[in-house]
């Protein structure tokens, strides 16, 4: 999540981290699922995953 704040600081308001189980590990931005590891069944590498969030937030 560093990376996520050193390149969005400014756009972002709050990055919050919600506990779960099964596996689970999903990125949201603004209501919006932009990266599900149960769905892809992999982490996102860290570029890919700052890329998901700056298509998201309209400054990529």
């Amino acid at each position: 999540m560093e990376l996520l704040l050193d390149r969005y600081e400014l756009q972002l308001a709050e990055i919050t981290l919600v506990p779960s189980s099964g596996g689970r590990f999903e990125i949201w931005v603004d209501g919006e699922l932009v990266f599900s590891k149960l769905a892809e069944k992999r982490f996102p590498e860290d570029a890919e995953l700052l890329d998901l969030v700056g298509a998201r937030l309209g400054t990529e």
